[in-house]
């Protein structure tokens, strides 16, 4: 199972980006964990300057923008 965190203030982006990702996780049949962090404690650790950020199993994906639909597959197959 994917662990996935949605970094962010809790605004709009943020709840879009975290519901993109498990829709397409519940389309492609994998399992995931979907944890939204609005701790900016928690965006230092990650490097991030700009939210939304995505981070999967501990590694930065994406940060700044709602990710396309492309992505969200890709990281969930790789």
């Amino acid at each position: 199972m994917k662990q996935i965190k949605v970094l962010g203030s809790g605004c709009t982006k943020c709840q879009k980006t975290a519901e993109l990702i498990e829709r397409i996780a519940s389309e492609q049949g994998v399992e995931v964990h979907v944890s939204k962090e609005t701790d900016a404690q928690t965006f230092l650790q990650y490097g991030v300057m700009s939210t939304p950020a995505v981070v999967i199993d501990e590694q930065l994906k994406h940060s700044g923008s709602i990710p396309h639909t492309d992505q969200v597959k890709e990281w969930l197959t790789a």
